[in-house]
């Protein structure tokens, strides 16, 4: 009965966890994950902007309408206005002042076209293009390298799962170990401090046991955040642990096709651009202006009679209308524009040798990933010979202990050597594909890793 309750809880756990092979987790990471999803809503926003710069080429057309309730003295003469903020001038000038307000009314509509701007509206233009393009690299680069993590993740549990095994089956051979050992040293065959020797061995592999699964937890807890959502995994080893990868050779040029290197690239582009279009920004601008407005007053324009009513305030007594041409250009704005000019500069000078640096980085790293992974390769090629040779010894040494021509010692060192040759092999090969997985990564093309898969 009991047997038949642990087969049913460990069914229920299976089906509750949810099977993925690399190519699923990588689809889950890139379509779930909070930071990419931002990265989206980011490039999204950066061509809406785009869309933003392209307005200024329109003509502004503002209208507005008015009532008013004022006094309408006034005297002739200039006045300047307080800050922008205009009072109307326009009213009766008489040798006294009326205290008593009318009603008034004002509609007018405005038309302002720059038609001619030199450059700047293009300028903007391209400036925010240049911004949709650094914001889709960012996102093409982040998306490389959580592909990267992922696939990393991934190889991590496939390493720690089978170290788990490893150490399940240590366990269950230390513990049949034991229980040979006690039945000898019960029965007089053996010393009793062989017991004890078991039993700490025994010891020893369940303490392996509890480490190697925290570390699977903790891998598949790494995997799960990435694919977008915390939960039971069930991975699949596909080819790692049958077969080994095959070399990758790239072309130093091929580096410049880096995401991160176009990411740098495209910044110092944006850069260089925001500098044209701040220079631009001086030049004047040409504009077609057109008017039309109409005004009401409770005091008539033909006897300067008063009229304290709503409805004389609010009948339009006057009509015009305007139609002309009008240059703008502000000639102190230079001194602003000139020092914004110069200090973009220096930041595109400071995104180039970024752009610089991050190269000199990606060839060190695709030099150092080379070696890594022939490295890695022939540790790979090595660890069956060195299992089978573990296997080997252990077998003898098992002999020459039932035999009793060895120590307990020396045999437990031999079962030792096993348990690690036998976990060193996974971790072997999985260090290969870990190795080819980082030269991808330092050539940008993780595709060529995938294609390894097939």
């Amino acid at each position: 009965m009991l047997l038949i309750v642990v087969v049913n809880t460990l069914l229920v756990q299976n089906s509750q966890a949810q099977s993925l092979n690399l190519n699923q987790a990588l689809e889950a990471g890139v379509t779930n994950y909070p930071f990419i999803k931002a990265k989206q809503a980011e490039v999204k926003s950066a061509a809406q902007k785009v869309k933003t710069a392209r307005t200024e080429y329109l003509p502004a057309l503002t209208g507005q309408h008015q009532y008013t309730y004022a006094t309408n003295n006034s005297v002739t003469g200039s006045y300047f206005p307080n800050e922008g903020t205009a009072l109307s001038p326009s009213g009766g000038i008489r040798a006294d002042n009326i205290y008593e307000p009318v009603f008034g009314s004002f509609t007018s509509a405005l038309l302002d076209w720059k038609i001619i701007n030199f450059g700047k509206v293009a300028a903007n233009v391209n400036v925010a293009k240049a911004g949709a393009a650094t914001a889709a690299y960012d996102y093409e680069n982040r998306v490389f390298q959580h592909k990267i993590k992922i696939i990393d993740a991934y190889l991590a549990l496939l390493a720690t799962q089978k170290i788990h095994e490893v150490q399940q089956y240590n366990v269950e051979r230390a513990r049949i170990f034991e229980q040979t050992i006690r039945a000898s040293v019960i029965s007089g065959l053996r010393p009793g401090v062989d017991s004890a020797l078991a039993k700490t061995e025994l010891i020893k592999a369940n303490l392996l046991l509890l480490e190697s699964e925290r570390n699977q937890k903790a891998q598949l807890y790494r995997l799960a955040e990435l694919t977008g959502k915390i939960q039971e995994l069930s991975v699949d080893s596909m080819q790692f642990f049958t077969a080994l990868p095959a070399e990758l050779n790239y072309q130093p040029e091929s580096l410049l096709q880096t995401p991160v290197l176009r990411l740098f690239k495209s910044q110092e582009d944006l850069s260089r651009l925001r500098s044209t279009a701040i220079r631009r920004s001086f030049y004047p601008s040409i504009s077609f202006i057109g008017s039309a407005w109409a005004r009401g007053s409770g005091v008539s324009n033909k006897d300067d009679s008063y009229r304290t009513d709503f409805a004389s305030g609010t009948q339009y007594q006057v009509y015009n209308y305007l139609l002309g041409a009008a240059i703008r250009w502000n000639f102190t704005n230079y001194f602003r524009v000139r020092h914004d000019y110069i200090s973009e500069k220096y930041q595109a000078e400071r995104f180039n040798q970024l752009y610089q640096e991050q190269q000199l980085q990606q060839e060190r790293l695709l030099k150092e990933s080379d070696l890594q992974f022939k490295l890695a390769l022939e540790q790979a090629r090595l660890a069956p010979v060195q299992l089978q040779t573990a296997q080997t010894a252990f077998q003898q040494a098992q002999a020459r202990y039932q035999s009793g021509f060895t120590d307990l010692p020396t045999f437990t060192q031999s079962l030792v050597a096993l348990n690690r040759a036998e976990a060193d092999k996974y971790v072997a090969y999985i260090g290969a594909w870990r190795a080819l997985l980082q030269k991808a990564a330092g050539s940008g093309q993780v595709d060529d890793f995938l294609n390894q898969l097939k």
